[in-house]
């Protein structure tokens, strides 16, 4: 990518240190001290593919598996949700009976009785039921390649092949979706040079966002006993993203407190400007397992302190509204999403 070496990518100390301020006052130049606040709830670990790097895969026979009840969920988001938040993500495994019977209910309440942004992050599906999810209310698609080369993609068994990813990347783009995606740094025998085709895939994808997670050996997966990634890896990834598109939406991923104990909070520093809160249920998210069972879990307490500690602020404006309006776009006069009338999100 331009201006940005191997080098850079591997920065540490007093070169890393300047590359991480560049990205952090790019990111200030655009969003202010503004961070995005979004909820994640996780409702269904099932999941049909089998990735080699997650815990959810479908050869994975130690896992409970779990569907939440969509009455459940929205409880928990209409009644529940901290007032900073803006939006919410509904992940889940790859799993279509929890597209149906979870989700699409969801979103159902969700527009009539809220104006939260809403992503999704459910995998890959059909061009109908991409279509039904967004006539539904849900703006923003999450669709992560992991790998950007062919022959990595399928060592690590990821979704489908290469090709499909990145063509339903495409389509859900062309559908209107605002589509975020994302990649591993650090998976078994990736090089600098892959991280760097990996940043130069993304920039020729029609994104408004993307994350980069740090490599951590699931349990129960074929890759348990690989070495995790480094840490700089993620962190360097993030702020070349952030000065390669000041403009994108991207996420501070818990998993790097895993790797480092400040990890989420450097993020920050690196040019993130999106947080999440979890809000998944105690009795399903210990069986909601990307990488490890002793995930770290990003509450309201730590991420406001997170924010907090950084001098940074809950941005007031939602993602999805910037999406859709960018920066000219008014913030809204309460952070909370107020209830709206006549049936309408």
């Amino acid at each position: 990518m331009d201006g940005l070496t191997e080098t850079d990518l591997n920065a540490s100390g007093s070169r890393q240190a300047a590359l991480h301020e560049s990205a952090a006052k790019a990111t200030r130049a655009e969003f202010g001290r503004n961070v995005f606040v979004r909820a994640v709830v996780e409702v269904s670990n099932s999941c049909r593919e089998n990735c080699a790097y997650c815990g959810m895969r479908r050869d994975n026979r130690t896992l409970h598996r779990y569907r939440a009840r969509h009455e459940q969920i929205a409880e928990l988001l209409l009644h529940h949700l901290p007032v900073t938040v803006t939006d919410v993500n509904i992940q889940s495994g790859e799993d279509p009976v929890a597209v149906r019977e979870v989700v699409l209910p969801l979103l159902a309440t969700l527009q009539r009785e809220t104006s939260l942004g809403v992503s999704l992050c459910l995998g890959t599906l059909t061009p109908e039921i991409y279509d039904e999810l967004q006539t539904a209310g849900a703006a923003i698609y999450i669709m992560k390649f992991e790998a950007g080369h062919a022959a990595r993609y399928s060592a690590v068994h990821a979704p489908g092949t290469f090709i499909e990813r990145l063509r339903h990347i495409r389509l859900l783009a062309a559908r209107g979706w605002f589509v975020s995606s994302g990649f591993i740094a650090g998976l078994p025998g990736q090089s600098l040079r892959d991280l760097q085709a990996d940043l130069a895939l993304v920039r020729s994808l029609p994104l408004h966002g993307c994350s980069v997670s740090p490599f951590i050996p699931g349990d129960d997966t074929p890759l348990a006993n690989a070495p995790a990634g480094k840490a700089d890896w993620t962190f360097n990834g993030v702020a070349a993203l952030r000065l390669m598109r000041p403009d994108w939406v991207i996420p501070a991923v818990s998993a790097l407190n895993l790797v480092e104990g400040d990890g989420y909070r450097r993020a920050l520093r690196a040019g993130a400007n999106l947080v999440t809160i979890n809000m998944t249920p105690d009795g399903m998210r210990d069986d909601y397992i990307i990488y490890k069972r002793d995930r770290f879990i990003m509450t309201e307490a730590r991420v406001l302190a997170a924010i907090q500690a950084e001098g940074l602020t809950p941005s007031r404006q939602g993602l999805a509204d910037y999406y859709r309006n960018g920066r000219a776009s008014p913030p809204p006069g309460n952070a909370r999403p107020q209830p709206v009338e006549n049936g309408h999100g």
